[in-house]
């Protein structure tokens, strides 16, 4: 960290591009061997981006997006709202995503995305995140935040294959 204070704030339309480099970067980089790499390679940043400015458009409802700015640049993304257990909500949040640019990652700005999706999250009872089972970097990431296995497994399908992903939880009251 080079002494810049981090800025976390709502993200805006103008940030759509940035996020999607961010997230598709951020996905080649900590996926690198635990998806197939021909899945990595075929995610398309001006894509992601367009898919994006349309949903922002349309509006993002209960969904938050932040954004981490330093020195005027976006370098972290998250993305969270209202757990979907089977496409409904069931009473607690959940962290979507949250995705670094890979020269940034252990600068301290995921922690300072983490702990605002959380505030944010607070009237919530719980708060639960799906994370790659072999991803052991993001696990302890997330268990240092405080969240814990919850004991739920589910494959996600990358490319054709089947990668496990184990879900974690934690409380925010009490």
């Amino acid at each position: 960290m080079d002494g810049t204070p981090t800025r976390i704030r709502p993200m805006a339309l103008a940030d759509c591009e940035r996020v999607s480099e961010i997230r598709i970067r951020g996905w080649q980089h900590a996926y690198r061997g635990l998806i197939p790499e021909t899945y990595l390679a075929g995610l398309d940043v001006a894509a992601d981006a367009e898919r994006r400015r349309a949903r922002f458009a349309e509006g993002t409802g209960p969904v938050g997006n932040l954004v981490a700015e330093r020195a005027g640049e976006i370098l972290g993304w998250a993305a969270y709202g209202p757990y979907r257990d089977g496409g409904s909500p069931n009473g607690d949040a959940e962290l979507y995503a949250i995705y670094l640019d890979p020269g940034h990652v252990g600068g301290g700005i995921g922690r300072a995305l983490l702990t605002e999706a959380v505030a944010r999250c607070s009237a919530y009872p719980r708060m639960r995140l799906w994370v790659l089972k072999d991803n052991t970097r993001a696990r302890r990431f997330y268990e240092r935040a405080g969240f814990r296995p919850d004991g739920a497994e589910e494959p996600f399908e990358a490319g054709g294959v089947p990668v496990p992903e184990l879900r974690y939880v934690k409380e925010l009251r009490g």
